[in-house]
């Protein structure tokens, strides 16, 4: 009977790592893909974040989120156009990659405190994405400021928010309406 539970556990814990690898894989895809609108491209990056946090539940998707960055980081070229190195983490948009961790934690303090409902789940994921906005806009204007020259906040906004704002909201939609519907499928990955 022990033996059994010990299996049991040893199996859940080899399912529970695959499926952070692969959602890690996933958003890595995700940030490969690039959709032309406009002036600005748009990788579908967030999009892999917010689903692989509906999928997994906060814990095992923030799990996948820095297993990602880990990645990206010692030069796998996971990020937006293939790129990879810890130089793309300090350069002037790796705060939006590293903010990227807030959308798991986010999404789970709503759900733990309003329930696994479509609401709070939306309301964790858009501001987790608050954050990755603040985080990220505070890091590129430091950064740009210390090696390129001074930006104004304004500049920083128009640059780096503003375009991406309905883009985030459409990726958000999407991957709660998707995301549940795969987690629900797969008998509910997302204890967490």
């Amino acid at each position: 009977m022990e033996n059994t539970e010990k299996m049991k556990k040893s199996t859940m814990s080899t399912v529970r790592m695959a499926q952070i690898a692969v959602s890690a894989v996933i958003i890595a895809i995700c940030a490969w893909i690039t959709v032309p609108l406009g002036a600005i491209p748009f990788t579908v990056q967030t999009f892999g974040f917010f689903l692989v946090t509906v999928v997994l539940g906060w814990q095992d998707g923030l799990f996948a989120i820095l297993l990602y960055l880990l990645l990206g980081a010692v030069g796998i070229p996971v990020f937006s156009g293939m790129k990879g190195g810890i130089g793309v983490l300090f350069g002037t948009t790796g705060g939006y990659l590293i903010g990227a961790a807030a959308v798991p934690l986010l999404y789970g303090l709503m759900t733990r405190m309003l329930g696994k409902k479509m609401i709070p789940e939306a309301l964790g994921l858009f501001l987790g994405d608050v954050v990755v906005f603040v985080f990220g806009t505070v890091w590129f204007i430091i950064v740009y400021s210390s090696t390129k020259g001074a930006v104004t906040v304004s500049d920083a906004l128009a640059w780096c928010v503003i375009p991406f704002i309905i883009p985030d909201l459409a990726k958000l939609a999407v991957a709660l309406v998707i995301g549940r519907r795969v987690e629900k499928a797969l008998g509910g990955f997302a204890k967490n």
